[in-house]
């Protein structure tokens, strides 16, 4: 749901601020739904795991999909747990430099023109059920992932989503996998698979600069065996394997429209599921206990021969969006490690209590403010005939209103006193390039303070009276709930109907029209130079508010191929002054980040982008 720097020396830059998380991947995913109660300390059951190799962490919302490269299951709460259940060619270390993971494959660039790229897995990469990971399984990564085999585009895929924002499937023949990847899509052909089933080799229609990052997108991911188990009724993994590269390499769209469906819905869950098939992974942890709403508890594998194996037997991870429910848990040590969302009474908490580490600072982690342009609500151009000039005058009008100097003041500088408004869709503050962006988008010129007479203005020039906004956030999150009040009380100043759309689920409900505006933090899940496009490309992975530009989407063509800093930078201004031209939204603050964790726990050194306090959980130990 989360997650943007524009470049790596950018997350760099936040690396060095340290201590939580950094949201946009997708996106920094929606709070949880009201927790059930946690087991009580020192119960035996498999929440609370006894002795001395089992670590409990808090987090703030329930695991929905084991399928994080869909729209819908994009979002830290399901990466967080895929790191542990999955493998793939590289990571990120602490640095946020590029590892190789050796154990689970090898890659390789063996030209430049066309630029050419070649990944071979090791012996050592394995299912969780014994069954070898094949080229099948990074050809049906490709192929989903790409978005290049789906006949349902555009406007159409809005009516694969339910009246509360979930998946459904496509119709018979038709395929839909449920995700696009502008840079895997600049692949034209399917790759080559060598005959002993281990290397795939492809070409790029053009050079692309974050190619070595979307070698990481063609590791893990699902078990090719299981998906045409379920979807095309065949057992052997050996036929089923082969039955998947069938169908990509003929193109045969009736079996692509059930793998399709499979690969984009069945991996959806909330809780433990009936069929185990759907826990099968490639690292070293898998998914043994899962309690909805309350906690999910991953164990230790012991077939995992790869090089990340852990030193802890489980590691349960409890949920509550209460920040200070992780508080009150880690003072009772039914959870070693938190990292709540912060606030000045969650600070002076974690500090006051004995026998816990304590890390502060900024996270990479931004809020913002979105607004919806295709669901005929009061920023469509449809409402108003097709005029997009009035309603892109309301848009500025509602944007002008958001009180962001107030937010941050009364909000976050009690918690980190020299927080700022954040003034970039794409560049961190403090980043080398960050006032250069943000002197030529203009965002804090246009958008520099409250400005109820002149929204006033614009809601006359459009015709537009009382226009009904609903804002979409974490209902049960009171960060938001005070942020929300607060643009609540300005917007109507000027003329505006506010309505509070708030939801648990909010993270499901991106992009299904139900609301105007959203209100959340996006959480970077990599250093890619093009990790923005997917938030604001036509049809873009994250583009949940229908924004579509041909001047931004020419713009990040270029980016995919810019090298030189200058260029980029030039690249990333361009297409930030074009969304606030058009009246995107705004950004808000940084986060402000507290991680906390119990003295006796070892190893845990959180990085700031996703999986931020997961990162190195191989290293986890936990001492007398």
């Amino acid at each position: 749901m989360e997650e943007i720097l524009g470049t790596k020396k950018l997350i760099a830059v936040a690396a060095g601020l340290l201590a939580g998380a950094f949201a946009l991947s997708a996106c920094a995913p929606p709070p949880a739904p009201a927790p059930a109660p946690a087991p009580e300390p020192g119960t035996t059951d498999t929440a609370t795991p006894s002795g001395p190799t089992a670590v409990s962490v808090m987090w703030n919302q329930p695991l929905y999909s084991l399928n994080q490269n869909t729209t819908f299951g994009n979002a830290t709460a399901n990466n967080i747990i895929k790191y542990m259940t999955d493998s793939s060619f590289n990571y990120y270390d602490k640095e946020l430099n590029l590892v190789p993971d050796t154990s689970y494959g090898t890659y390789e660039k063996v030209s430049d023109d066309p630029l050419t790229v070649t990944q071979t897995l090791a012996d050592t990469a394995v299912w969780s059920d014994g069954v070898p990971v094949t080229a099948a399984d990074m050809i049906l990564a490709f192929g989903a992932i790409s978005g290049n085999f789906n006949t349902v585009k555009g406007d159409d895929v809005a009516a694969l989503q339910d009246e509360n924002g979930n998946p459904i499937p496509a119709g018979d023949g038709q395929v839909y996998f449920d995700s696009t990847d502008p840079g895997l899509a600049l692949v034209k052909d399917l790759p080559t698979i060598s005959d002993d089933g281990k290397t795939i080799t492809y070409s790029y229609s053009k050079p692309f600069a974050d190619w070595e990052i979307r070698v990481g997108s063609l590791g893990g991911g699902l078990p090719a065996h299981i998906v045409a188990k379920r979807a095309l009724g065949i057992d052997d993994p050996t036929a089923a394997k082969q039955a998947v590269i069938d169908a990509f390499q003929k193109n045969d769209k009736a079996a692509l429209s059930k793998l399709a469906n499979v690969w984009s819905i069945d991996w959806n869950v909330v809780e433990m599921p009936s069929d185990t098939d759907l826990l099968i992974g490639s690292g070293p942890y898998r998914i043994t206990a899962y309690e909805k709403d309350a906690f999910l508890t991953v164990t230790k594998d012991e077939a995992y021969k790869g090089a990340h194996a852990g030193q802890v037997d489980t590691i349960t991870v409890r949920y509550n969006e209460d920040p200070m429910a992780a508080v009150q848990a880690l003072q009772n040590n039914e959870v070693q490690l938190i990292s709540p969302q912060a606030t000045a009474d969650i600070l002076t908490a974690v500090q006051g209590t004995d026998g816990v580490t304590v890390l502060t600072g900024l996270e990479g982690t931004y809020e913002h403010v979105d607004l919806t342009f295709n669901n005929g609500g009061p920023f469509d151009p449809a409402t108003y005939g097709g005029d997009a000039d009035k309603a892109s005058k309301v848009r500025k009008a509602f944007l002008m209103t958001i009180p962001r100097e107030k937010i941050v003041s009364d909000i976050i500088k009690p918690l980190y006193a020299e927080s700022a408004v954040r003034n970039s869709f794409t560049v961190t503050p403090g980043a080398p390039n960050y006032d250069t962006i943000v002197a030529a988008n203009k965002m804090g010129e246009v958008f520099a303070d409250v400005d109820i007479e002149g929204a006033k203005a614009l809601l006359a020039e459009a015709g537009a009276k009382a226009p009904k906004v609903r804002i979409l956030y974490g209902a049960s999150n009171v960060r938001r709930q005070q942020q929300f009040a607060l643009i609540k009380d300005s917007a109507e100043q000027a003329g505006f109907e506010v309505i509070d759309s708030g939801s648990d689920t909010w993270g499901q409900k991106l992009g299904d029209g139900s609301y105007d505006a959203s209100l959340f933090g996006w959480q970077s899940t990599s250093t890619a130079l093009t990790e923005s496009d997917a938030n604001y490309r036509t049809g873009g992975l994250n583009n949940f508010g229908g924004y579509s530009s041909k001047k931004v989407d020419g713009l990040f063509d270029e980016l995919q191929t810019a090298v030189e800093p200058a260029e980029q930078d030039r690249i990333l201004g361009d297409i930030e002054a074009q969304l606030v031209a058009d009246n995107f939204g705004v950004t808000i603050f940084q986060f402000p980040s507290v991680t906390a964790f119990k003295a006796n726990v070892t190893g845990v050194d959180p990085i700031t982008i996703a999986p931020t306090i997961f990162y190195g959980f191989w290293n986890w130990q936990v001492t007398a």
